[in-house]
């Protein structure tokens, strides 16, 4: 029986490494390609790849890292250094000392090309950018429906302004398909009667996974809308056209949201705010009348020979005059009145305190009739103080409503 010598993982990593190290053409190379996923960790050093049309290469740069300043996603470099195989992973990895510009990347040109083509039309003009309204009803968003984008967005409105209904146009924000599904969901959200701004939203990424909001076509998407969008595509950091044709541009996808709503407590501030002016005006005023009344009294009193009578007069407008301040103080409080109650009834939290729940579905969104319910199906009660999983038994719609049957 013939034995066969096994050599650990390691063993052969390291031999590898040794082969390619021991190759003076590996150890003293020039590599050109274009940057991509570029990252500078903590440490300072440089992770990125280099690629081409046919191929692609991981690639590390250590600090102190000369011309680390021209690593950006898109750019097309010369890359100095070694190959060699970083055994902890077994990955063929290229060790770079120096990186030297050479030109700009093929899809960093095309970007470049459009930028320049749009900006001529006009499409990035300043003056047809439109106002965002104070108050939306209800918010499009345009992004994909799993991930973290979608749930920061319905955090970031249900904290600062839940009275806002999000309506989400779902689509893919990534590979060949994205442009195509983004304008469609652009063009839904048009026809859809009611809403008020759009948000398009995608997290961060390298330069090709965010290149779908680099298209014309959703550029072109964007600038025929005729609901005001706005842009959170990626991190700070990140540029694209769609950011560049939007109404407004956010750095972030939370930022987006809390740029098109306002916040409710500042809302509430505000408004208490407002009473205490109108509070303080009312004071105000009527001791500048009284101040008025009494100087008043005094001219009276000094050019009046007889007083007995101008003295009951006086008397008497003084009397109606504070009656008609007191009843005008009166009616400012109860408007006063009227508008924190009116801000209270705007807090969910003491709608449920009343006994109330608001039901949400399988897929999150709230349920406003039993025709969004059927036997067997399950669903969400939120409470004052929690949540109940709950499961539909039977649905019985209104007598006299006219609802589909179940």
């Amino acid at each position: 029986m013939t034995t066969h010598t096994a050599y650990t993982v390691s063993q052969v990593a390291t031999y590898l490494k040794d082969l390619l190290e021991a190759d003076r053409s590996l150890s003293d190379l020039w590599v050109r390609g274009e940057v991509s996923n570029h990252v500078r960790a903590g440490s300072g050093h440089h992770y990125f790849t280099l690629r081409d049309a046919e191929g692609a290469m991981r690639c590390v740069q250590f600090r102190p890292a000369r011309g680390a300043e021209f690593l950006q996603d898109g750019a097309e470099v010369l890359a100095h250094g070694r190959v060699s195989i970083y055994t902890v992973r077994g990955d063929l990895q290229f060790y770079v000392d120096m990186v030297k510009p050479e030109g700009v990347g093929a899809l960093q040109q095309a970007f470049e090309a459009l930028r320049r083509q749009l900006d001529s039309e006009g499409l990035f003009g300043v003056s047809r950018k439109r106002e965002l309204p104070p108050f939306p009803k209800r918010i499009g968003v345009v992004t994909s429906p799993t991930g973290a984008v979608i749930q920061d967005i319905t955090n970031v409105l249900q904290r600062r302004y839940p009275l806002a209904e999000l309506v989400l146009a779902a689509t893919t924000v990534q590979g060949d398909a994205a442009a195509p599904g983004i304008v469609e969901a652009i063009g839904a959200l048009n026809v859809d009667p009611g809403i008020d701004v759009i948000i398009v939203a995608r997290g961060g990424g390298s330069l090709e996974d965010l290149w779908a909001f680099n298209e014309e076509i959703v550029a072109r998407a964007i600038f025929g809308s005729k609901i005001p969008v706005v842009s959170g595509v990626g991190h700070e950091t990140d540029v694209t056209i769609a950011d560049l044709v939007a109404d407004v541009r956010a750095p972030t996808p939370s930022a987006a949201a809390e740029i098109v709503v306002p916040d409710r407590r500042e809302l509430a501030a505000a408004v208490a705010g407002f009473a205490n002016r109108l509070s303080d005006r009312a004071s105000r005023q009527t001791t500048d009348h009284r101040m008025r009344l009494e100087q008043a009294l005094d001219r009276l009193a000094f050019l009046a020979p007889e007083t007995k009578h101008a003295r009951q007069r006086v008397d008497e407008l003084l009397r109606a005059a504070g009656q008609a301040l007191g009843q005008s103080l009166m009616i400012r409080r109860e408007r006063l009145r009227s508008l924190e109650l009116q801000l209270s009834a705007l807090d969910p939290s003491a709608i449920l305190s009343r006994g109330y729940a608001v039901v949400r579905g399988e897929d999150g969104s709230i349920v406003s009739s039993v025709t969004d319910l059927a036997p067997g199906g399950s669903f969400e009660l939120a409470l004052m103080d929690g949540e109940v999983s709950a499961e539909a038994i039977e649905v019985r719609p209104r007598r006299g409503d006219d609802l589909p049957a179940r």
